[in-house]
């Protein structure tokens, strides 16, 4: 043995006991476990499409269906700039315009605590897309969902032939189209059937364009709700889309969207309190006052409406007569728009105020659920708003890819609000606003006025009846007719089938009504009344009214301003001046009316809009800029805008 070896180790050994200080003997420095590293956020995107081409549709989809999500924020990281509405939404959709690299994040909350964010490129090659199906999106189970084709080469004025078109599902729970076959169709409707969790739809559009056949895919994404959908009881009977507050500091809080727009809304609940009519808020609102009453289901379209008041209501028209609603809803989902009473709310349809295609995408085409109505009578009754000979406003086909300015819509627009909020100052006129108690519920209060006949529309009736049968609970024979065309279709007799435009024609010539939808219920009847004036007095345009065939080519009857009408100026001197007691003017407008001018029958419809001889309207015109007219815009004829003023599921003895 080598002794210095021992030596040696046996100071090591020393030497590393010692290393203890304290004579305490060995003790090693403690393992520390490292932490459990915490699982990924749930969630995914993903996108149908692996290649796309300029200008075709597609979506991203945020796919977390086990879990709830929330503070959904979507941004775009890279590439050329793209538009798209619905940035808080788990689905966006949009239409790339130039070839190149994209990139879009989403941050989201994840069961109300984790956080995270996800990030997606694609590419966009350098070829025109042919064919194209809008718009991908994010949907609560039963809500309405529409799909539009679109064919690039769709852009001039002769339709492109649709008839190889065929649209089929490829995955998700069958869906239940609105129309008997989708063979031809440029667009379908549905409503998203009910789901457990988050799922996912996908459609596939195929199709014919000259010799080539082309197919595009679209997904959108169904969102179970634990809300659940009541039939009876309540304002809103079936599935409606969520929305938001344009102002999201707004002192009213949620508590607005629950009292007017929600499937947990309930008659007889919410009090002026909770809910106020914007009078007892404030009796002179400004446009931020407004907005504090707003709720969308898109940005944009709040928005547009802000833009709408700051730029084109100059006597302050619309803010007045704003005081008399809770709020003002404007969702992709309402077609066509309406007052309810009961909420107090007035609920737009978007459709006037979209600017660009994109922001039209997002919104619901489906059409009025009344355009059938009283498809067995050989008459119709078309209306429209002139100024200077021509249209005064145009419609803008959907198969094409047109913009617009907000000014285009102007006059739609307008005329919409003063008939919708006609209504609101019928039910709630302004010396009623400040009567109201803070506990005392919206509901009871019209219920008051709906029972004891005090409603304005009822005195317009008890002092300037436009059915002299009105008094004994009878209807003269243009209200049974308006019952069938917009109310009950099922009540068409065979007498009312037989009826000729002729006799139409002769039965209302001499009636106190400016146009055929007043006879539908003594409420439209004010606001008809109102609305007409209002875009006369204010715009310098006119209503025209005639008699014709359902297609509009046989036209036998019509007048430019009925309202001149001797016997018809008492019950618009009425209306005007209770429902918008400020324009002061009103009387001597009405008194200045002359005699309406006959439309030439010896023409269609559409061109008797011009009146030979006529060099000059006898209104004071408010003429809008000249331009050029697209050949490619359709003239706009009255549409039936509203549903029913009445109250839900209440009768009176006369109802």
């Amino acid at each position: 043995m080598n002794i210095g070896n021992v030596v040696s180790t046996l100071v090591v050994a020393l030497a590393l006991v010692g290393c203890g200080g304290g004579g305490g003997g060995f003790s090693p420095e403690p393992v520390v476990p490292l932490a459990p590293t915490p699982p990924e956020p749930p969630g995914e995107i993903f996108q149908l499409e692996t290649t796309l081409s300029i200008g075709q549709s597609t979506e991203l989809v945020l796919y977390v269906p086990e879990n709830q999500i929330s503070n959904i924020s979507w941004r775009q990281t890279a590439g050329a700039e793209l538009e798209f509405y619905a940035s808080n939404s788990k689905v966006i959709g949009f239409s790339p315009n130039v070839a190149g690299s994209y990139t879009l994040e989403v941050a989201y909350t994840v069961d109300e605590s984790a956080t995270n964010t996800l990030s997606h490129t694609f590419n966009v090659d350098d070829a025109q897309n042919q064919l194209t199906v809008r718009l991908g999106h994010a949907v609560l189970e039963g809500n309405a969902v529409s799909l539009v084709s679109y064919a690039t080469s769709d852009g001039g004025v002769t339709a492109i032939d649709k008839s190889s078109w065929r649209w089929n599902q490829t995955e998700g729970p069958a869906v239940d189209f609105s129309e008997i076959s989708t063979d031809g169709e440029v667009a379908v409707f549905f409503d998203a059937p009910s789901v457990a969790q988050d799922t996912v739809l996908k459609f596939s559009l195929s199709g014919e364009i000259g010799s080539q056949s082309y197919t595009d895919d679209i997904a959108i994404l169904v969102e179970n709700s634990d809300v659940e959908v009541v039939d009876s009881d309540v304002p809103f009977t079936s599935r409606i889309a969520d929305v938001f507050l344009y102002n999201a500091n707004s002192p009213a809080g949620q508590q607005l969207i629950e009292c007017v727009y929600s499937n947990n809304t309930e008659y007889d609940v919410c009090t002026f309190g909770q809910s106020p009519l914007i009078a007892q808020i404030t009796t002179t609102p400004t446009v931020d006052d407004i907005m504090d009453r707003v709720i969308v289901s898109h940005q944009w379209m709040g928005d547009q409406f802000k833009k709408f008041l700051e730029n084109y209501d100059t006597n302050d028209d619309f803010k007045n007569l704003m005081r008399a609603t809770t709020a003002i809803v404007i969702s992709y989902d309402i077609r066509p728009s309406f007052y309810n009473s009961t909420t107090g709310a007035i609920y737009l349809d978007p459709s006037d105020l979209w600017e660009t295609p994109a922001q039209r995408d997002t919104m619901n085409q489906a059409p009025d659920y009344r355009a059938g109505f009283g498809a067995e009578l050989q008459f119709e009754m078309p209306w429209r708003y002139v100024q200077d000979n021509d249209y005064a406003y145009y419609y803008f086909p959907l198969r094409y890819r047109m913009a617009r300015s907000l000014r285009d819509a102007e006059y739609s627009f307008a005329s919409l609000l003063y008939h919708e909020l006609a209504h609101a100052n019928d039910y709630f006129p302004s010396t009623n606003w400040l009567t109201y108690s803070s506990s005392r519920t919206v509901y009871d209060a019209v219920l008051e006025v709906y029972y004891a006949y005090e409603i304005l529309s009822d005195y317009l009736q008890d002092n300037y009846p436009l059915d002299a049968l009105y008094a004994s609970g009878g209807q003269n024979e243009l209200t049974k007719l308006a019952q069938v065309r917009f109310r009950e279709p099922s009540l068409v007799t065979q007498q009312q089938i037989d009826y000729t435009m002729i006799d139409v024609a002769n039965m209302f010539k001499t009636e106190g009504a400016p146009q055929f939808y007043s006879y539908s219920s003594t409420r439209e009847d004010l606001a008809i009344l109102f609305d007409g004036f209002m875009m006369f007095a204010r715009y310098g345009v006119s209503r025209d009214v005639g008699v014709s065939d359902q297609q509009y080519s046989d036209f036998v009857w019509g007048q430019r301003d009925r309202m001149g009408e001797s016997w018809i100026k008492p019950r618009l001197s009425f209306v005007a001046t209770r429902v918008l007691p400020e324009f002061t003017e009103a009387s001597t407008v009405i008194q200045n009316l002359v005699s309406p001018i006959a439309l030439q029958d010896n023409k269609t419809w559409q061109d008797s809009v011009v009146i030979d001889g006529l060099s000059e309207l006898t209104a004071k015109t408010k003429v809008k800029a000249s331009v050029l007219r697209d050949p490619r815009l359709v003239p706009q004829d009255g549409v039936d805008w509203h549903k029913s003023g009445e109250i839900r599921g209440v009768k009176r003895s006369n109802d």
